[in-house]
């Protein structure tokens, strides 16, 4: 059976760094429309722990989509979009993660990645993030 096709975009931020962390995600298959934004609020925290637990979040997110369509996450090679080159290099394998917060972030993520069949990290223009996500 091929792979079926799928982006994921997410986007983290907070006011104040530390601050109010927020974040956002969208979802595709191939050849078919955005998803509805994930928006979700976390509380206190940095801008890179954000853009971690929107991704976290973007993907949990997917995962349940994938359950309601009785498809399983091997069967999807999936791209990761973001402009957070921290988060896509420490989870390419490519930059170390020294901080002891992020490192437990990027365990989870680590871990909910490893369900997907294949996965492509890729880096984009803030400006590509603020259109699809709105901020």
């Amino acid at each position: 059976m091929g792979k079926i096709l799928c982006e994921l975009i997410f986007d983290g931020g907070s006011v104040g760094n530390p601050g109010d962390a927020y974040g956002s995600f969208r979802w595709r298959f191939a050849g078919g429309s955005l998803s509805p934004p994930g928006r979700r609020p976390f509380g206190y925290g940095t801008n890179n722990q954000a853009e971690y637990k929107a991704l976290i979040e973007g993907l949990k997110s997917l995962l349940i989509e994938l359950a309601s369509l009785e498809t399983r996450p091997a069967d999807v090679k999936l791209a990761i979009r973001g402009d957070s080159r921290l988060v896509l290099k420490q989870l390419a394998g490519e930059w170390k993660v020294k901080n002891a917060t992020l490192r437990k972030l990027h365990s989870t993520a680590r871990a909910l990645v490893a369900k997907f069949g294949a996965v492509q990290f890729v880096h984009q223009a803030r400006s590509e993030t603020v259109r699809t996500l709105g901020h």
